[in-house]
């Protein structure tokens, strides 16, 4: 688990194929390695990866078939920033939200603007994923924990502090860059439990209007 407090942009040192995945080599900025222990968790971009190497500067990890296809880990080229997280203990403070580091989906950023000394930011999401975007929610973009300032359909706005733009890679987004979105974690169980025994179903795969209609949700 993470919270989406970006401690470091470190960057991608070597990307080797293996077999149709990706082995990682990830430099780690001003993250410090001196406590941590192959298998640990860290996030790269958002992305829960594991350490199966550790430098003193650097570590490597392993990326499957599956998070290629549902991230953006594959279009990184060695000089890559990446945005960092080590996963949290039961002394991190939370100060972003519960981030499980396993994306939902790739959105796109359509607009960029200034706003005072804060950027604003328009996002595409997946449209299976516009239902758990809520005003004034949680949303995970490329490992960072942001609020929905706006939302419209699959498409939701974001105000970014000097902070934040300073701290991570968000400062080099354009119209185009592909971002990694990860929902809140409750709005996900949630689905999930008000779906009720239907969830045993194979074919339950979420909420319709008719089911929430139903069960008194919706009119």
């Amino acid at each position: 688990m993470f919270t989406g407090i970006i401690q470091s942009v470190g960057e991608i040192r070597r990307l080797e194929p293996r077999g149709g995945d990706l082995r990682l080599t990830i430099g780690t900025g001003k993250l410090p390695l001196t406590g941590a222990s192959l298998g640990d968790s860290i996030a790269v971009n958002g992305v829960c990866l594991t350490a199966v190497s550790l430098a003193a500067d650097a570590f490597v990890a392993d990326v499957s078939r599956e998070t290629l296809a549902h991230t953006t880990l594959g279009d990184l080229s060695p000089g890559s920033p990446v945005n960092l997280e080590p996963a949290l203990t039961l002394s991190t403070p939370l100060g972003g939200h519960l981030v499980s580091g396993h994306v939902d989906g790739v959105g796109q950023v359509l607009d960029r603007s200034e706003d005072a000394r804060s950027w604003r930011l328009s996002v595409a999401a997946p449209a299976e994923l516009a239902r758990y975007i809520a005003h004034k929610g949680s949303i995970c973009v490329d490992g960072v924990s942001l609020t929905v300032n706006a939302v419209d359909g699959a498409c939701f706005d974001l105000n970014i502090v000097p902070h934040t733009i300073a701290q991570t890679i968000i400062a080099r987004y354009q119209t185009g860059t592909w971002v990694n979105l990860e929902v809140d974690l409750i709005a996900r169980y949630l689905e999930r439990l008000l779906l009720g025994e239907r969830a045993a179903a194979p074919s339950a795969r979420g909420l319709t209007v008719d089911f929430l209609a139903e069960h008194g949700f919706a009119r």
